[in-house]
């Protein structure tokens, strides 16, 4: 019987990741002094609990050049898209990357690279 009750424990999942949230596309824009990006993120929010909750503006040394934080969950709009404007980034930077972020699970850990024009 302890065999059994021991090989069932091994079988359950200890912790289930859900899918990270994804880039899905980003506008990058130059206006005025700074830049505007446009971010479209999937993710599957659950609800107040569990959702993307930002993303950011990356340099190719992984310096975080600008942040948006995403106060709700956005379980009925899938994909979505959040701007972020005023972004400085220096004249001799000619690449980002964007990587967004889950209240849960963290940083993807995956970035998008975006060419700047």
């Amino acid at each position: 019987m302890r065999h059994v009750a021991a090989l069932i424990f091994c079988l359950l999942p200890l912790r289930v990741l859900a899918d990270p949230p994804v880039v899905e596309d980003v506008r990058a824009e130059r206006q005025g002094d700074g830049w505007r990006f446009d971010v479209t993120i999937s993710h599957p929010d659950t609800g107040w609990d569990h959702y993307a909750d930002a993303w950011r503006v990356l340099d190719m040394d992984g310096n975080e050049l600008g942040l948006r934080i995403l106060v709700h969950p956005h379980v009925d709009e899938q994909p979505f898209t959040r701007s972020l404007t005023g972004v400085e980034i220096p004249d001799a930077v000619t690449m980002v990357e964007i990587e967004a972020r889950c209240l849960v699970d963290g940083w993807s850990g995956v970035r998008t690279k975006v060419e700047l024009d």
